[in-house]
């Protein structure tokens, strides 16, 4: 008998584009996780997003106060 083989789930990569736009959902209103359904990521990626652990130039650019992001933000 063979042993069973472990489904592994990959979870998709999120963009900077992407993460200004769960900004711009966010600032609609719209849940996080309905929002974390929609790009199919798990809610504590897009709270991530939010709290500005990850891309943190999102939330300005969703804003529309764009200016050149330095690498470090990125």
């Amino acid at each position: 008998m063979r042993p069973r083989m472990r489904r592994q789930v990959i979870s998709r990569h999120l963009t900077l584009n992407d993460a200004v736009v769960i900004w711009q959902r966010r600032l609609a209103g719209e849940a996080q996780h309905k929002i974390a359904a929609v790009f199919d990521v798990n809610q504590g990626r897009v709270s991530e997003i939010l709290a500005g652990k990850r891309f943190p130039a999102a939330r300005r650019l969703a804003l529309g106060t764009q200016r050149e992001a330095s690498p470090a933000e990125l």
